[in-house]
């Protein structure tokens, strides 16, 4: 197990066999899918070649980012009930009120469990649509314009597992969650992704949207701002510390003291603050660190509560 500042990235493949292989898996990753069985033989044999494919390094025992996210999901602690419970985006709801109370969740205005009752429902004029059993799937509705209601049915017969082999998901009943527009009256909206481990946050990444252009940062919990990035650059322009941080850090503890590593993920205006969602295996434990030996610094902050 190391985060020494020896990286994880060397060993003896050449570098053209590994590009025939990341080009293999890419054009055939559709097929793979499809022929490994979805159990937990197929979703470990899926899980390391997409990790080979996305970090042209196999995975190791080691304590790097990346490598625990990818043990995460290939082993059972993926299946721990109380992650697939915090799955659903209805039942993490009664999670965050048992834990840090009902005040911290976007409110719920509706749930279907049905295309006839989607069909029946009156959508609100200004509210917020996606699928409890999905990630990354939304549909923003402003000023009552129409909505894709094909889309919303094609919901019913997803199963995320099946995009990625996060098992976590493989058996949620699929259901569409109706929630109002946080903070409407503002242009800006800013998501705080928390990295935690054993109940500490340690790294935070802000990420504004501000009237459809984004920026993002990486910050220490004391908001200091870090000089690598994650998935994509920083913004050169900081976010500025929001004045409820220390409020932030505290549900962050709270919500994530049962787990080894999780994310989470909270929405403020610097008064009111909103849980989003817990995130088991951020980017399906690929998304790089930039630059990419970076990721041994963040480790060591993550896991070890070292200081930059």
């Amino acid at each position: 197990m190391r985060t020494d500042g020896v990286t994880a990235t060397s060993h003896k493949i050449p570098e053209a066999l590994r590009d025939t292989f990341v080009g293999l898996f890419r054009r055939h990753d559709a097929r793979l899918k499809r022929l490994l069985p979805e159990n937990r033989w197929g979703d470990r044999v899926y899980g390391f070649l997409l990790f080979y494919a996305s970090h042209r390094r196999r995975p190791k025992n080691w304590m790097t980012f990346n490598d625990v996210l990818y043990r995460i999901k290939t082993t059972d602690d993926i299946l721990d009930p109380l992650r697939v419970f915090v799955t659903d985006k209805e039942f993490v709801k009664l999670y965050v009120k048992a834990t840090v109370g009902d005040e911290y969740n976007v409110p719920t205005l509706a749930v279907l469990r049905s295309i006839e009752e989607v069909k029946a429902y009156s959508f609100p004029s200004q509210c917020c649509i996606k699928p409890t059993h999905s990630s990354g799937e939304i549909i923003i509705r402003k000023d009552g314009e129409p909505i894709n209601m094909g889309k919303i049915e094609s919901w019913f017969s997803q199963n995320y597992y099946r995009s990625g082999r996060e098992a976590n998901y493989r058996l949620l009943q699929p259901k569409i969650i109706v929630e109002p527009i946080i903070f409407p009256n503002e242009t800006t909206l800013i998501e705080y992704k928390m990295f935690c481990y054993h109940g500490e946050p340690r790294l935070i990444r802000a990420i504004e949207d501000s009237l459809g252009n984004n920026r993002c940062n990486l910050f220490d919990v004391n908001w200091s701002s870090m000089p690598f990035a994650y998935r994509r650059e920083n913004d050169p322009n900081l976010l500025s510390r929001p004045t409820n941080l220390l409020d932030m850090i505290g549900i962050a503890k709270k919500l994530s003291e049962p787990f080894g590593f999780i994310r989470v993920d909270l929405y403020s205006n610097n008064k009111r603050i909103y849980v989003g969602e817990l995130t088991h295996c951020p980017g399906n434990a690929m998304n790089p660190f930039i630059p990419v030996d970076a990721e041994t610094i963040a480790s060591e902050i993550i896991f070890n509560n070292r200081s930059y």
